[in-house]
């Protein structure tokens, strides 16, 4: 089972850079995206044309903003649209889940402190509401994947210069230690990190000039998994070599 997550920045911009070219030779069973950017009447040919493909969108209630979707081959069993506790998150598009029976997954944007101190204040409020979601997910017993854009880098690693980023969001140490609460306490696995340890593995880059071609990256996007996920990962890679958003598609190959 071959699953991307994508943080496309605009899914019509992504489309014109050839994102759904390359998606059609990546050959993935299941393709999570965030920050579509687009209502569903407003996408793409592209987008609606993905051959094989089931597909659920949420949109954001403000055009142009946040969005996420999933792209399935297999026919989910139920979609759930949006986390059903949180009404103000919900009005932003950040999370669809697919049920299959026997597998569960999500597509989740988290929202980025970029803007201020007062957005900042709204990232630490949604995460501390969404550790129970992961909780309740983890105890379901049903194997489960939540994919996406965590505006988190969790650890050293994950960063091109953990001193220079200590004080930037999302590498800020309440933000770290919420991953470490999600992944060491309540029993997620970065999927990724299982078969890829080393350094300067990036999948988003600032605008500044040459972040990109020097790999001043770091690493945001991931595939969260229930330890018998984490256990099947075969293969894990972010693209570099196209590039279709400031973030790339990063693919994780899992045993069938």
């Amino acid at each position: 089972m071959r699953v991307v997550t994508f943080n496309a920045n605009g899914i019509r911009a992504a489309a014109r850079k050839g994102f759904f070219d390359w998606l059609r030779r990546a050959d993935a069973d299941i393709v999570c995206m965030q920050e579509t950017k687009a209502h569903e009447h407003q996408l793409p040919p592209e987008a609606l044309a993905l051959a094989g493909y089931q597909t659920a969108y949420v949109d954001a209630q403000k055009k142009g903003y946040s969005g996420v979707a999933i792209y399935s081959r297999r026919a989910p069993d139920a979609v759930i649209r949006g986390f059903g506790d949180m009404p103000d998150m919900d009005a932003e598009g950040r999370f669809v889940r697919m049920v299959f029976g026997d597998l569960v997954v999500a597509s989740l944007y988290v929202p980025s402190g970029t803007s201020g101190p007062e957005r900042q204040a709204v990232k630490y409020g949604f995460l501390d509401r969404f550790i129970a979601t992961l909780v309740r997910l983890k105890n379901s017993g049903v194997p489960t994947m939540v994919c996406g854009d965590f505006n988190i880098a969790h650890r050293d690693i994950d960063v091109f210069d953990p001193k220079r980023c200590a004080r930037t969001t999302g590498f800020l140490p309440d933000e770290r230690r919420w991953m470490d609460d999600v992944i060491d306490g309540a029993g997620w696995v970065d999927a990724f990190r299982v078969v890829n340890a080393e350094p300067k593995q990036f999948s988003w880059w600032s605008n500044f000039a040459g972040a990109f071609e020097r790999n001043l990256g770091w690493r945001i996007d991931y595939q969260l998994v229930t330890p018998e996920l984490g256990a099947r990962v075969r293969a894990a890679s972010i693209e570099r070599a196209e590039r279709f958003s400031d973030h790339a598609p990063v693919t994780i190959d899992y045993a069938d």
